[in-house]
């Protein structure tokens, strides 16, 4: 219930006569000093507070009032700068806004109306109308020469205005409603009555004093090496293709194999500039009219191309930037309700885009309406759609050229980035920087001019974009693009392509080097040996290194070198921070770094044994950029530099960066506006940094290391856990054989105003429940020993559940948003709030000294947790002393009520099984108390293990163990398909209860003995084991009667998802106290029972209610 209400009465005689603060009606204070003088407003205090008892009686005659208020205005002291009369501009602004006081004006003194104005101006207006002190009724000043008096009609006195309009000065009605209406007590804002105090009453979690802290020195800039710029580079990228485009018409551009891997195209440079001209001139000179055209320079265009076709994407790319309007590349919406299509469109209106390129295939792939019109997607602004194929555009005049210049600031593209909450931002990049960035990355990765380079990376953005389309225009290379639609019929295309065309680069993602080894067979044709780079696009991932290692390891023998292998960092607003070099005499060679993920989680770096499991080993993705500046600064609040051992985001100042998020200036300063500082508060540097959403740390040796992304950070708990991480734990849990490896999801939610951990997997369909469930639970035992965290939920859903991004990733944040909505029926969920939720609410206290009046006020006006909850009084009556223990109870219940069912087994299509009397059990507990006493000669107060399948033996077993004096422990039994895993459990139990004995049924008992269950524990290890399927025939002579309610009941063993093992020791009290609390069991109640009978509220709905 929502709390912390602010109550009406309470602030209506202090909140009535508050006067205005500065920041709502400073104008208004103003104007009040002037016409009352300067003792005025303390005087008037003096007499709010006075007349804060007598309020009733101010409002008691709406004559007096407007006589007071004309009363006001007239004795008022008038200061040098004010007039008596009304201006001309005043009362125009009176009459032109329709409400009082509703106008600018410059000058305080031009507002004698200002203590009136609406309520909307003043939160709360001092009361003019009552206890006006004769002390302020100063006399009037000397009128100037050249004024007249003003005349009276009746007995009203007339002010006239500029134009010697006369004016009563007796109050219209009007005006005295508006009075009437600001004596009102002001009402607070909505949004008051429902502040909840919730979180005050959270348990604070008090910080560690033992946890790891930074202790190194203060880490510095670290800067790359000088760039040198060539005097061969073009000035620009137009002016590049314009020469390839000239000089080598028939050079290869770029190949794109088919979804089968044949070639049936090259698009040489030649091709590009002349189809890039026509679509220019198209843009500028096709779509509106001359006078009017749709497009002009700087205008923003949407790019919708799909995977499988970047010639038409390069076409349109590089028309875009001869028309000089802006590429905004985007994915294609294949159906309305794609996953975050809404958030792209909602990118598309906010850049003002209404001009949309595409190919003719996938213009006939949009989704249409029943017309044949592509329909309006959700979120979308209405756009223009143009078919960029060169049978659709009109061929440009031969004296029409495009405007080629050097290089600028002017906005070159619109590169799309997605948040973590789903939003998506648009990065502006210049097209300085866009030169400058294929500049450094020429000469970082040593390009040179007509060299064949394999991309499999996505080209409309990141690391496809940069090195795919922008640098190998710029430095006439080859490349070979292979869709993501061949890869997923054949991960080795991309091999294939690098030894068919000799290909010295590669650009590729960790992914694709781990779906290769998978496809991997016995290919004698394969030699990487014409490799000189292995750039891995996501090498900031730190667990892209078990990828890199294996697969050098494969392909070693087959002419790959170690020194290829060049992972990566970047980002959407930084572009490249980092690149391993190509080089074998690079500083220092590749690093490793081996981290506690303990220290990691509290943002710490500290060097472990490479053997844990809870270690995490990171690999550097090189040193920083040619002509760049690399730092690390704390990722929360003052951007200082962090220490040497202290894990902060990466900043980077560089030409070659992103420029703003578009239309967002705040967010913008605070990512590309990043001024860092020592801890003395000194700048590092005179000029900007940017954040990258990276977070690592830079080595000794100017080597970046990355550990993970701002975006994929969860805190819980003051810790941080990366996503990634915990994604890899769980893959680590034998997952081939029930989930998809890469359809994995890990989000939080707030639960409790702290995050908690959620992870959703889509589950194989061979996969059976039983399986799934083992499954999930490693997986929480393992989270919760590499990380020290516990899952809120983990969920297992159907194949093909999850909503996916264009190139077959899981889209989280639109999974995030279903699993909130109810929206993912999951197949199997395990919810354990129990181990993660630690910051429970503290318990309501009784305030001391509260009154009827106070519990009234508090309960229905504020809302404050003034109360406590307490359940009815059990009183000390006799019935409830006279049965205290169970074996008692039952014993009574045999005699009054013997026919009384208790329990109904139902079988698996819902019939009846078995049922179960009051009469049936006591007998039944009396035989096996019999059992006890004459084969196991146990005594009071032995263990004794009931281990058996949920149904009526476990029930007549607990009471049976009663009726003997012993305290029975319940033990869920082994699975017999997994009993090499489940059977410890059992005996670990067993063992820990000291018990003396084990009752079974007969199968459970040859299970116990069977040959795989010997495998697993020892024979001999076990104690006594009893059959109670064949039971004595007589009774037990005599029942043990307890006589100490203190004494022990039963011993309640529990095993949590996490592999923790628990025992409540339950005393007879505890037990008929707790039974007798519960008051909507009485007899006639019939309660179904869904859950395991062994632990908890399962065993005590179906034992002891």
């Amino acid at each position: 219930m929502p709390s912390k209400r602010s109550s009406l009465l309470v602030h209506n005689s202090v909140d009535a006569y508050t006067p205005p603060d500065s920041s709502s009606g400073s104008d208004s204070e103003s104007s009040l000093r002037r016409c009352h003088g300067s003792g005025l407003v303390e005087e008037w205090l003096s007499r709010a507070l006075q007349s804060s008892s007598s309020s009733s009686t101010s409002s008691s005659s709406s004559s007096s009032n407007a006589a007071r208020l004309a009363e006001l205005f007239t004795h008022t002291h008038v200061g040098p700068g004010s007039h008596l009369s009304l201006k001309r501009r005043g009362m125009m602004g009176f009459l032109e806004n329709g409400m009082l006081g509703r106008r600018s004006c410059e000058d305080a003194s031009d507002r004698p109306w200002s203590s009136l104005e609406s309520d909307e101006s003043h939160p709360v207006p001092p009361d003019v109308t009552s206890s006006i002190c004769p002390t302020a009724q100063e006399p009037r000043p000397q009128v100037a020469a050249g004024t007249r008096a003003p005349p009276k009609y009746g007995n009203a006195v007339l002010m006239e205005t500029g134009d010697g309009v006369p004016v009563s000065s007796h109050v219209s009605a009007k005006i005295q409603q508006l009075v009437d209406t600001l004596k009102r007590p002001k009402r607070p804002p909505l949004s008051e009555f429902f502040l909840d105090d919730f979180e005050e009453m959270l348990e604070v979690t008090q910080p560690d004093p033992s946890i790891p802290r930074p202790d190194g020195e203060e880490s510095g800039v670290v800067g790359g090496e000088r760039l040198g710029v060539a005097s061969h580079w073009p000035l620009s990228l137009e002016a590049g293709l314009q020469r390839w485009g000239n000089i080598a018409p028939k050079a290869p551009c770029l190949t794109c194999p088919d979804p089968t891997g044949k070639t049936t195209h090259t698009l040489t440079y030649g091709k590009l500039w002349s189809r890039s001209v026509k679509l220019a001139y198209s843009l500028l000179n096709r779509l509106g009219s001359k006078q009017e055209p749709l497009l002009r320079a700087g205008d923003r265009v949407a790019l919708v191309f799909p995977n499988s076709d970047p010639a038409a994407f390069l076409v349109a790319f590089y028309g875009c930037l001869l028309a000089e309007v802006v590429p905004v590349p985007v994915e294609v919406p294949l159906t309305k309700k794609d996953a975050g299509s809404q958030q792209i469109g909602f990118l598309l209106g906010s850049c003002g885009v209404a001009v949309a390129l595409t190919s003719d295939a996938c213009h006939k792939g949009l989704p249409k309406s029943l017309s044949g019109e592509i329909q309006q997607l959700k979120g979308w602004p209405k756009l223009l759609w143009v078919v960029t194929d060169s049978k659709h555009l009109c061929k440009p005049p031969s004296d029409w050229y495009p405007h080629i210049q050097d290089a600028n600031t002017d906005t070159a593209y619109i590169e799309y980035k997605k948040c973590k909450d789903g939003s998506v931002l648009g990065v502006t990049v210049t097209r300085i920087a866009m030169v400058s960035h294929c500049q450094t990355l020429i000469q970082a990765c040593g390009y040179i001019e007509a060299e064949t380079i394999v991309n499999v990376l996505d080209f409309k953005k990141d690391v496809g974009l940069w090195h795919g389309v922008l640098t190998s225009v710029m430095n006439m290379m080859h490349v070979i693009s292979v869709p993501y639609a061949l890869m997923k019929v054949n991960p080795l295309s991309w091999i294939q392509k690098v030894c068919q065309y000799k290909a010295r680069v590669a650009c590729v993602k960790s992914r694709d080097l781990h779906w290769a080894l998978v496809a991997l067979r016995d290919q004698k044709d394969i030699d990487l040996g014409s490799l000189r780079i292995l750039l891995v696009a996501d090498g900031s991932n730190p667990w892209s290194v078990s990828s890199c290692d294996a697969f050098l390891n494969v392909f070693q023998t087959k002419g790959l070198k170690p020194e290829v292998i060049c992972p990566c960092a970047s980002s959407t607003e930084a572009l490249t921070i980092s690149i391993r070099r190509p080089c074998e005499d690079s500083p220092g060679g590749p690093g490793r770094s081996v981290i506690s993920m303990t220290a990691l989680s509290h943002g710490v770096i500290r060097s472990d044994s490479d053997h844990k499991l809870s270690t995490l080993t990171v690999q550097d993705v090189g040193s920083a950029m040619p002509g760049a500046l690399v730092c690390v600064v704390r990722s929360d609040g003052v951007p200082q530099l962090c220490c040497t051992d202290e894990i902060g985001e990466v900043c980077v100042c560089s030409a070659a960066t992103g420029t703003s998020y578009y239309g967002l200036t705040g967010m913008t300063k605070n990512t590309f506006e990043v001024y860092p500082v020592t801890a003395t508060g000194q700048l590092v540097c005179e000029y900007a940094f940017v954040r990258s959403g990276l977070l690592g740390f830079v080595d000794a040796e100017g080597r970046v290391f990355i550990t993970g992304q701002s975006d994929g950070i969860i805190c819980v708990g003051r810790r941080k856990h990366n996503t990634d991480d915990i994604i890899a734990t769980a893959l680590a849990v034998e997952p081939m054989k029930f989930v998809y490896r890469g359809r994995i999801a890990v989000f939080s939610i707030n639960v409790l105003h702290d995050e908690r951990i959620v992870v959703i997997a889509e589950q194989r369909p061979e996969a059976t429940e039983e399986e799934s469930f083992q499954w999930m639970s490693r997986v929480l035992q393992a989270i919760d020993s590499l990380h020290q965290v516990g899952v809120y939920c983990l969920a297992l859903v159907g194949a093909n559940a999850l909503p996916r991004c264009p190139l077959g990733g899981l889209h989280v944040s639109e999974t995030r948003s279903m699993f909130l909505q109810g929206a993912l029926h999951p197949r199997s969920l395990l919810m354990c709030p129990h181990t993660c939720v630690t910051n429970l609410p503290k318990p309501r206290q009784k305030q001391p000294e509260v009154g009827p009046a106070s519990v009234m006020v508090g309960n229905l006006v504020s809302g404050k947790r003034i109360a406590q909850a307490s359940g009815r009084d059990l009183g000390s009556s006799e019935e409830n002393d006279q049965f205290i223990f169970l074996s008692e109870i039952l014993q009574w219940r045999a005699q009054t009520t013997p026919d009384h069912v208790l329990y109904t087994l139902l079988n698996s299509k819902g019939g009846v099984a078995s049922s179960l009397t009051c009469l049936q059990l006591h007998k039944k507990a009396e035989k096996i108390a019999a059992l006890l006493a004459e084969r196991a000669l146990l005594q009071d107060g032995d263990h004794v293990a009931l281990v058996y399948p949920p149904g009526i033996d476990l029930i007549a077993g607990f009471y049976g163990c009663l009726y003997a004096g012993c305290v029975p422990i319940t033990v869920r039994p082994p699975h017999p398909q997994n009993i090499s895993t489940t059977l410890p459990t059992v005996k670990m139990i067993i063992e820990v209860s000291r018990s003396v004995c084990v009752m079974t049924s007969q199968s459970i008992c040859k299970l116990l003995r069977s040959k795989e269950a010997s495998a697993a524990v020892d024979l001999h290890s076990w104690p006594p084991i009893l059959d109670t399927d064949d039971l004595p025939k007589k009774r037990c002579p005599l029942l043990c009667k307890t006589s100490d309610p203190d004494t022990l009941a039963y011993l309640d063993f529990s095993v949590s998802t996490t592999g923790m093992l628990a025992g409540v020791k339950m005393s007879h009290w505890a037990v008929s106290v707790l039974l007798k609390l519960q008051c909507e069991l009485y007899p006639s109640r019939e309660v179904a029972v869904c859950l395991d009978p062994y632990c908890g509220l399962g065993f005590m709905l179906w034992c002891l209610c």
